[in-house]
């Protein structure tokens, strides 16, 4: 895609993603990003407290994209701990057969790592290290959301969910569907309107309030497991959805 035409379409799409967040600095420095060529439709940048950071999915692409010959990644021994699941990793990259490598190092252990990933902490470093070995390689001074310990503190309340009073329970003691639902929006910073039409389209029903207990509580199961393990891929699906759709759901 034509740079400017991308530079517009990352701005179109980060005003959805992110109403009332993309203020003058922030466009600017989505302008120079996209000049490198990520996207934030692709899932290559994330924007939390206000600051854009890059995923591992966008180095990746980016990488890809530049023809890297290679990517070398070994544990750092001296500085790994298994029983106290502490791990370090090295990784070189190597962006043509005559380069030197660009090396970094990515670490990782219970205290510096989201909860969600927790019992996750190698590969939690090993992509640490290659995404800092990336962004030596190319020049890419942001750091990537899987560097940092766990999501910053978010300034206004999240967009697109209403503030719940205290959740009502069902006769098990657990949250009920639409509770559990919010809950789960707010907690991995999705879009409220494009989760609900994937949930639509995953129960296979022209709208949410149209899915029986038990479809939702698939989805429900779904969507927790996904942004657990694969929340690029995650916010990837859900920027697929177009904003005429949203009225829709």
């Amino acid at each position: 895609m034509h740079s400017d035409k991308l530079t517009a379409a990352n701005l179109k799409i980060a005003k959805g993603l992110w109403p009332g967040q993309i203020k003058f600095l922030q466009q600017r420095s989505l302008a120079a990003l996209t000049a490198l060529g990520l996207s934030v439709t692709a899932g290559d940048l994330q924007l939390l407290n206000n600051h854009w950071y890059v995923t591992h999915t966008g180095l990746l692409r980016l990488a890809r994209r530049n023809r890297c010959v290679g990517i070398d990644v070994r544990p750092a021994v001296q500085f790994c701990d298994a029983a106290a699941a502490r791990w370090a990793f090295k990784a070189i990259v190597y962006k043509s057969p005559r380069c030197k490598g660009f090396v970094g190092y990515g670490d990782a252990d219970p205290s510096n790592v989201s909860a969600l990933v927790r019992g996750a902490e190698m590969r939690v470093a090993e992509t640490r290290a290659v995404n800092r070995a990336l962004r030596k390689a190319y020049g890419i001074g942001i750091c990537s959301v899987e560097e940092i310990g766990s999501v910053p503190a978010r300034s206004q309340p999240e967009p697109n969910v209403r503030k719940l009073p205290p959740q009502p329970v069902n006769g098990n003691g657990q949250p009920k569907l639409r509770d559990q639902l919010c809950l789960l929006i707010r907690q991995h910073r999705l879009d409220a309107d494009r989760v609900k039409q994937y949930a639509a389209e995953f129960c296979g029903t022209e709208n949410l309030r149209q899915a029986n207990r038990e479809q939702v509580e698939s989805f429900i199961k779904h969507l927790a497991e996904l942004a657990s393990k694969d929340r690029d891929g995650l916010l990837s699906k859900l920027n697929g959805y177009s904003k005429q759709q949203e009225g829709a759901a």
